[in-house]
């Protein structure tokens, strides 16, 4: 199976999250933060997403790899890889409003993945890429 989103994803220690969002909703600001802490672009705006047994695996597409928008800047390059096993979806259109939210999830391609919303705060790129990383605490 495969599905085209509207998203931007970047990874880690090919560990991909997918960013997705409205336009202007933050996907390439805050992979563009990301980046700067180690990060690696998959793709900006268009991500392919195929499902390979039980998992989920974001692509970069065939057009314009290795490219971030940057508003007000420009189209940038940048270190990419074709693509990384998704382990976490970022809903920019939703903000978070509780300081320790609820365990959210959801299912792409019948993937169930962990769902993070929106913090409007400095941290959330690095939060992002913590969480990847290690993993988020279900105390």
């Amino acid at each position: 199976m495969i599905d085209t989103l509207h998203a931007t994803a970047v990874s880690v220690n090919d560990r991909a999250v997918v960013l997705r969002g409205r336009s202007g909703s933050g996907k390439s600001s805050t992979a563009l933060a990301m980046l700067q802490m180690g990060a690696v672009l998959i793709a900006d705006d268009q991500v392919r997403m195929t499902r390979e047994d039980a998992h989920l695996f974001a692509h970069a597409p065939e057009v314009l790899p290795g490219h971030i928008e940057t508003r007000g800047v420009g189209i940038l390059h940048a270190a990419y890889q074709d693509r990384a096993e998704v382990a976490l979806i970022v809903d920019l259109d939703h903000v978070e409003k509780d300081r320790l939210p609820p365990v959210r999830s959801c299912s792409i391609l019948g993937v169930t993945l962990p769902l993070l919303w929106r913090v409007d705060a400095p941290y959330f790129p690095a939060a992002i890429v913590q969480f990847l990383n290690f993993g988020r605490a279900n105390l």
